[in-house]
């Protein structure tokens, strides 16, 4: 079956600004996420892709601009089903506020029930991304071949719940995988198993230098954060 390269898109102005953006829409990407775009077809020089799908926000069509600018032929498709979570009443709110809100626990331990209000949960969004992931696998496949290889650019949250599938966790252990700002995530599907053959590939390990802040008792970037400074 298909190879997936998932990118997430760079960073933006509300990664920058501490902001939960959720699908609030005039989005974009900021400087350096423009930068880490504008990387991105070199990155995947060597790899023959069949097709680019993306979350219909603006930010992710932005980060695959450069890509589709360098390769002209290559078809992009708007994939409604892997959309950024709806985070609902908590959309625009600031990351700090949030995490006074009770409801933040039970994102960062037990996702499989959190609900946003007013928007959707976080077991309903991993159910329809991994949903257009085996669509698409089966679409690819029958139009390109079963070694075809295409890229998907969604968000944070969307990426790790498709890497839990992957892997077989529990959606409430998704919270373990950490996805920087357009870094690649690469998954071979074969007709018995997925093989992550990449995580969250940066092209560099500056992720890993110590962080001026800590993260706070080990909790997860709920969105995905910003990524290195």
């Amino acid at each position: 079956m298909a190879t997936l390269i998932l990118v997430r898109h760079g960073r933006s102005t509300a990664n920058t600004s501490g902001l939960l953006a959720g699908r609030t829409p005039g989005v974009a990407l900021d400087e350096r996420g423009a930068a880490q775009a504008a990387a991105l077809p070199a990155r995947l020089a060597g790899i023959p892709l069949a097709a680019a799908v993306s979350s219909p926000l603006q930010r992710c069509r932005e980060t695959l601009q450069p890509l589709l600018d360098a390769r002209p032929d290559l078809p992009l498709h708007i994939e409604e089903r892997v959309n950024e979570c709806d985070y609902g009443d908590w959309s625009g709110r600031k990351l700090a506020e949030l995490n006074d809100e009770p409801l933040m626990e039970v994102v960062q331990a037990h996702a499989s029930a959190a609900a946003f209000p007013g928007g959707e949960s976080m077991r309903a969004m991993q159910t329809r991304a991994v949903d257009a992931v085996r669509d698409w696998n089966a679409r690819i496949e029958a139009e390109h071949g079963e070694d075809a290889v295409y890229a998907l650019c969604s968000h944070g949250d969307v990426i790790k719940s498709l890497v839990a599938d992957a892997l077989g966790l529990h959606l409430d252990l998704f919270q373990r995988i950490h996805v920087d700002p357009c870094s690649l995530t690469v998954i071979r599907y074969t007709r018995l198993r997925p093989f992550l053959v990449r995580l969250g590939d940066t092209g560099d390990l500056a992720a890993l230098a110590p962080r001026e802040t800590p993260e706070a008792d080990g909790a997860a970037e709920v969105g995905g954060g910003a990524g290195a400074p």
